[in-house]
């Protein structure tokens, strides 16, 4: 067990050859700051950078994997994790880099993904190469309600046409099983199995030399590559960005503006009854 440079991701070794990452914002369900962020970011290098290190497993601490963005005004405050170029766009390409900083890992990367995964966190889980669910997962991209497609479109690439397009139509969240059958996750188990589970896999992929497997994972992701996905990732930030140029969307931010960002989520799930009255916080 190692002790984490600070509280907002927990760092331990829970078998030999696997560094686990816990995202420990529980009473917010794991809203991604950019505070947070950036200590998962540097948590990420560094195990990619110890020899030791033939694994990564990412989770989330509490109820949840993360529900998503955190969309408080103290988190716009706080500092990008990583420089990304600025003018317009510059969101949905600062995203889009982040999960390729993830994708570019020498280490496999596993999500373990329990109870809410939205919206960005969908973008964080996508960016790791393995994701397992629990049974009790909800997979949901609600921003595309009224503010605008994900910064990071990876539906069509993991979850097919039809599927992808449903998704973006409704913004209605995958069940864990529904997930699995559409390409999203690998497999999904019972939340009081899953972490063995987990483990089990992370123990199996550390069994192979790890000058091999940054080889086996790199060939996956060329022929991604080469299919077009980094390319269309990167054109789709073009595509949100357009998107909020839109009155709804700008209507939305206003009320993120005024601190009012529990009535904007209300105001964008209401009529859908779903999202906001399991998760009250302000995460998106």
């Amino acid at each position: 067990m190692e002790d984490a440079p600070s509280s907002l991701v927990l760092i331990d070794t829970p078998q030999a050859g696997v560094r686990r990452l816990t995202l420990n914002r529980p009473e917010k369900r794991n809203a991604l700051s950019n505070a947070l962020r950036a200590e998962l970011f540097a948590a990420l290098e560094a195990a990619d950078k110890d020899a030791d290190v033939r694994v990564i497993i990412l989770r989330g601490a509490g109820s949840c994997f993360s529900a998503g963005y955190d969309l408080s005004p103290e988190s716009s405050r706080q500092a990008p994790p990583y420089h990304t170029a600025g003018g317009a766009g510059f969101w949905p390409r600062h995203v889009v880099e982040g999960v390729f900083r993830i994708w570019d890992l020498a280490t496999p990367v596993i999500a373990q993904v329990h109870g809410w995964c939205l919206a960005g966190a969908t973008e964080l889980a996508t960016a790791c190469d393995l994701i397992y669910l629990s049974d009790d997962a909800q997979i949901g991209y609600p921003p595309v309600r009224g503010m605008s497609p994900p910064d990071t479109q990876f539906h069509p690439w993991l979850c097919g046409f039809r599927s992808a397009m449903e998704q973006m139509l409704t913004g209605d969240a995958l069940s864990a099983h529904e997930a699995v059958r559409v390409g999203f996750a690998n497999r999904a188990y019972p939340l009081e199995v899953l972490e063995a589970e987990v483990l089990k896999i992370a123990e199996r992929v550390a069994k192979i030399p790890p000058e091999v497997q940054q080889i086996n994972k790199r060939s996956v992701h060329r022929a991604m590559e080469a299919m077009g996905l980094r390319t269309a990732l990167r054109a789709g930030t073009e595509m949100q960005a357009l998107a909020m140029t839109t009155e709804a969307s700008r209507q939305t931010f206003a009320g993120f503006r005024a601190g009012d960002v529990r009535g904007a989520l209300d105001a964008r799930d209401g009529v859908f009854g779903d999202y906001r009255t399991s998760i009250p916080d302000s995460v998106d």
